[in-house]
């Protein structure tokens, strides 16, 4: 079985929940590019369009317009780096992997962006695809669930299924933690996350710095690490494939001291 793998967040946005503004010209983008590749993230995810609650909702041309130039960039500083777009707009995508991309993130799993199914098979590249109800702006009023993990495994059956008739091949999974989820509802997904390896394709979990993590701890997204490396362990446990973090280097030590404990099982 292979090791699991780390995708480095690198938010071109003002307005993100953590790093929001840290990240917003080249220079910045560069020097996180070459912090997350350094310490050992195997793809990079840029997002141009801040996807938490009540963000502001900006228009596709300056999504593009914020995420075209940290692409070139990055694959211009480092030509062999995997880059992830993260978006919901298949225009965007489209623009994002003709500069340079090469997965597409999409948080929608294709729900508002009816075209997104055939972008993607049009350039064959992999497609992660996430679990959320509405949009940004609206998924906080979205937690209305009687059986949550039966009822996002079947979102996943139906959106699998949905994206493999356009010809996209190459799907990972992304239960949502914390899109259209409470925090206890996160935790009960993290609590059955190994039920989702029925699906038969990689998981990823993205639980960086989340509202389940410091809310419950009480504190603020700055103090969150120690709690993402947490649950960044359960995941692993629990079959995770894809560790998407703001702090590569303990996601990192995460992995590399979870192959150890599964190389010493008796």
């Amino acid at each position: 079985m292979s090791m699991p793998h780390v995708m480095g967040i690198i938010n071109v946005t003002p307005d993100s929940f953590y790093d929001g503004g840290n990240t917003t010209s080249i220079r910045p983008i560069i020097a996180q590019a070459t912090k997350m590749l350094g310490e050992g993230a195997t793809f990079l995810d840029i997002g141009g369009y801040s996807s938490r609650p009540n963000a502001s909702d900006i228009s596709a041309s300056e999504e593009i317009e914020r995420v075209i130039p940290a692409i070139k960039a990055i694959i211009d500083e480092f030509p062999e780096a995997l880059i992830s777009i993260d978006t919901f707009r298949s225009n965007v995508a489209s623009a994002a992997i003709e500069a340079g991309a090469c997965i597409v993130n999409d948080i929608s799993g294709g729900l508002l962006d009816a075209e997104m199914y055939n972008t993607v098979a049009r350039y064959q590249v992999p497609y992660i695809l996430m679990h959320m109800r509405g949009t940004p702006q609206t998924m906080k009023t979205e937690t209305d669930y009687k059986n949550i993990t039966k009822e996002v495994l079947f979102y996943f059956s139906q959106r699998i299924a949905e994206a493999r008739s356009h010809n996209i091949n190459d799907i990972i999974v992304d239960p949502g933690f914390g899109f259209s989820k409470t925090a206890a509802q996160s935790f009960e997904l993290m609590n059955s996350l190994e039920l989702f390896k029925h699906l038969d394709l990689p998981i990823l979990a993205g639980v960086s710095r989340k509202s389940m993590i410091y809310k419950t701890l009480k504190t603020e997204p700055t103090e969150a690490l120690n709690g993402t490396t947490a649950l960044n362990m359960v995941a692993l446990q629990k079959g995770a494939s894809i560790l998407r973090v703001h702090d590569v280097k303990e996601a990192m030590e995460c992995i590399k001291l979870n192959h150890q404990l599964n190389k010493h099982q008796l």
